[in-house]
């Protein structure tokens, strides 16, 4: 089948405050649009779920809009819609679910309700061509920190391991209220530590080597958190590029040694990362370096494919049709806590 022939899907995201749009033939992402709202929540600190739904509704058409313009194609074009059916926040995953049903009665398409979580992986298709199978993916995000092991996106995908509190994302989050940097943390921590001794202070690996492939971040947070308050407590002048860097090196040490002992216990040699903190550039580069000194194969997506976006759903809506799986129902239902294990919701 030649590229052109391949069918048209558009994937639709709404799982948390992007409003995303994506349309994708195959592995070849021909454009997208994305709406943000994470300004309307900086000044709380972190995303409002009622906030966020609101915003949804008014970037939903616009969103359609730019993006079906962006790949130079009419929504008749369109040969099926996919769309984040979870996990996520219900208000924001229903104003998804409900504009693809509209659409896809409109068109008289199919609809796929998939997978947020597996999207984040589908979506390095798009950047480096074809999945190998079997691959372990470390999805690190603002709302999970997970290793799979993925026989195929569309109908085998495990879980190895999840944390068993705050995700690594959620732990930038908060380290960054802590050293009064901006709301998300994650890049403004990232820019600190640059400037910072990763040896400086040395934080406490949470999980570090209790034989599972579980995560854990609330400790480390905490111990950030006394750490400030003793300084200041003491009326030292906190190092803020210190305790990002230390902060950082140990939550990235944790991450890339668990995801290349999983590669190898599975047998696995390609490593692939995503989800939002995957845009880390300590990250990538430890990644990088242990997968090497390992023989594994590191794939990770441009930074603007690793947020959440409206290209993964669709990737992962090519993926589901290719496999010849059957659409999910009209009714189908959002589900904020869809596991991992089910790529396609019925």
């Amino acid at each position: 089948m030649s590229r052109t022939d391949l069918p048209l899907i558009m994937g639709i995201e709404t799982s948390c405050d992007e409003t995303g749009v994506g349309l994708v033939r195959g592995c070849e992402l021909l454009g997208e649009d994305v709406a943000s709202s994470v300004a309307e929540h900086a000044r709380f600190g972190g995303v409002v779920p009622e906030v966020a739904s609101r915003a949804h509704l008014e970037a939903m058409v616009p969103t359609v809009r730019r993006a079906l313009d962006a790949a130079e194609v009419k929504a008749s074009d369109v040969d099926a819609i996919a769309v984040t059916a979870g996990p996520g926040l219900a208000g924001a995953l229903l104003v998804g679910v409900s504009a693809a049903k509209a659409y896809a009665m409109a068109l008289g398409v199919p609809l796929y309700g998939v997978n947020h979580l597996v999207g984040h992986v589908a979506v390095d298709q798009l950047e480096h061509g074809p999945l190998p199978k079997p691959a372990v993916a470390l999805l690190v995000s603002g709302g999970h920190t997970s290793l799979l092991l993925v026989n195929d996106l569309a109908t085998d995908v495990r879980s190895l391991g999840d944390t068993v509190d705050d995700a690594a994302g959620e732990a930038y989050d908060k380290v960054a209220r802590l050293l009064d940097l901006p709301y998300p943390g994650g890049p403004p921590i990232d820019r600190a530590a640059r400037e910072g001794d990763p040896k400086a202070i040395r934080f406490p690996r949470g999980k570090w080597g209790d034989g599972t492939f579980d995560f854990s971040f609330s400790g480390l947070k905490t111990a950030v958190a006394r750490w400030v308050e003793n300084a200041g407590r003491s009326g030292e002048a906190i190092p803020v590029a210190d305790i990002a860097a230390g902060f950082q090196e140990s939550v990235v040490d944790v991450l890339t040694r668990k995801a290349v002992d999983a590669c190898r216990e599975h047998g696995v040699e390609h490593l692939v990362i995503s989800g939002g903190v995957a845009a880390n550039s300590r990250l990538r580069a430890l990644a990088e370096e242990r997968c090497a000194a390992a023989g594994i194969t590191l794939r990770v997506p441009r930074p603007k494919l690793c947020t959440d976006n409206g290209a993964m759903i669709a990737a992962l809506g090519a993926e589901v049709v290719a496999a010849g799986l059957p659409p999910s129902r009209l009714d189908l239902a959002t589900d904020t806590s869809l596991p991992v294990s089910v790529p396609l919701a019925p």
